[in-house]
């Protein structure tokens, strides 16, 4: 992904114009079909990955409480009839063993980890 560079001035008076270059992040996504071809069980899977993933959140987002919030980070969602988890990279620079966490877990059960297109990260 290229960066993208932001200008902006630093205060109101200021005439120095600075640059922020910020690199978007990839988005990996987790089907719900074995490699084999199988359907996953259980069908909540998704749900249930997110919600054990739900603690882990940007530094100052705080969850309401007694609700149960997804992580910005690691997502359910379905293509078509397919279960699915979208998992973004940012998860890893918060907390690496989480981000191992998801990718064992995708590995163990043989569920495919691919990252998602640039033009698919910036829609999810």
């Amino acid at each position: 992904m290229s960066p993208i560079e932001y200008p902006f001035r630093l205060g109101t008076s200021s005439k120095r114009v600075r640059r922020i270059v910020v690199v978007p992040a990839k988005k990996f996504l987790i089907k719900g079909i074995t490699h084999t071809g199988k359907v996953f069980r259980p069908s909540d899977w998704g749900e249930r990955l997110c919600g054990v993933m739900s603690a882990f959140r940007p530094p100052g987002q705080q969850q309401l409480a007694g609700h149960l919030q997804y992580s910005p980070y690691v997502v359910p969602t379905s293509i078509g009839d397919t279960k699915c988890v979208i998992v973004d990279q940012r998860l890893e620079a918060l907390e690496p063993m989480a981000m191992d966490f998801v990718i064992s877990f995708a590995r163990d059960n043989d569920l495919p980890f691919e990252e998602l297109p640039d033009d698919s990260s910036a829609a999810a």
